[in-house]
């Protein structure tokens, strides 16, 4: 197994997003140059996305490129200028509900904005492309835990459809013009400056605020729960392991990066609770709205990282106590709310 090469250039697309701004600052820790790229769109607040990239600003090491991945121009540009050794694409659009209401917004930068990505690679060069693809092209598969031998030919959501998209995309890009590319199945990620519009942090705003949180499909739902710290370092030892050809004589390979320990929601759910109650010091309990089934939502996720522990030795283990009290106290200090 390859160790990180500081040496090289990282281009990390999404930077000032949740996954984009851990993993800038976990390879601008190590020594290595990082070039950030980002719409700073308004999806969310992007006062927490110009947070995160004040934090990285203060890093010599790291430059800022304000711009669309949906911008073949600005791509070009930005690849022409730097010249990056590794692309890590993080930009996307994200959210499964989200994709029912406005898709366009994922045909142009999971798609369009994706081939651009690729299209870079292949007239530049690149020692190795990484992607997010993620969990959500498993769709409604009864079989668990999901691996990626699976087949992913029935999602439920645009969302999960642009990603396996991608990962079409990406096989025929490394077939054809033979760099290598990983793709990653992210499951759940949370952590301290997550995503405002995923479920835990909008509970704890509403737990705060003495508002009632919506529980779907009556709360029978298991997610393999991942938190922030072990995604980063599942990417950053993938990084560093371009893909050997495959019996195909393609350099491509995708994993997931799951905690391998699906949680019920209803226990995650509690375990926020009982970590808001100790970083506000008082008890705090959610009052609940028990609902059906959201369109586009599925039962259960769970994640076989076999793959991930042979090739690179990791497998994730941050238990939702440790890794919701780490955000519960980020929250606490970051919005100096209840």
């Amino acid at each position: 197994m390859n160790s990180f090469d500081a040496r090289k250039t990282y281009l990390v697309t999404g930077a000032a997003g949740f996954i984009g701004y851990f993993l800038a600052k976990r390879i601008l820790d190590a020594g290595a140059k990082v070039i950030g790229f980002d719409n700073l769109n308004d999806y969310y607040e992007v006062s927490l996305k110009e947070h995160r990239l004040s934090l990285l600003e203060k890093y010599e090491l790291f430059t800022f490129v304000k711009g669309d991945i949906a911008d073949a121009d600005a791509v070009g540009a930005l690849y022409a200028r730097y010249a990056p050794d590794i692309t890590v694409n993080l930009a996307a659009q994200a959210g499964v509900r989200y994709s029912i209401e406005n898709p366009k917004a994922y045909i142009d930068s999971n798609i369009i904005g994706f081939f651009n990505i690729l299209e870079a690679c292949r007239r530049h060069g690149t020692n190795h492309l990484v992607y997010a693809s993620s969990s959500s092209v498993y769709g409604a598969n009864k079989k668990m835990p999901f691996s990626t031998a699976d087949m992913v030919d029935n999602p439920v959501s645009l969302y999960a459809a642009t990603k396996k998209s991608n990962e079409l995309m990406a096989h025929c890009y490394s077939k054809l013009y033979n760099f290598p590319v990983t793709g990653l199945r992210f499951f759940t990620v949370y952590g301290p400056m997550g995503r405002p519009d995923m479920a835990y942090f909008s509970f704890t705003r509403k737990i705060l605020r003495g508002e009632t949180i919506q529980i779907f499909n009556n709360g029978n739902m298991k997610r393999d729960f991942t938190y922030i710290d072990d995604i980063v370092e599942g990417v950053m030892r993938i990084i560093s392991n371009p893909p050997a050809e495959n019996m195909d004589n393609v350099r491509y390979k995708v994993y997931n990066i799951g905690n391998n320990k699906p949680e019920d929601l209803m226990d995650y759910v509690q375990a926020l609770e009982d970590a808001l109650s100790t970083a506000y010091g008082t008890k705090l309990e959610a009052k609940k709205e028990f609902l059906p089934m959201q369109m586009g939502d599925v039962v259960a996720t769970y994640a076989d990282v076999s793959d991930l522990v042979a090739d690179v030795g990791f497998n994730p283990s941050t238990t939702i106590q440790d890794g919701l009290a780490k955000f519960a106290h980020w929250y606490a200090d970051y919005y100096k709310e209840g």
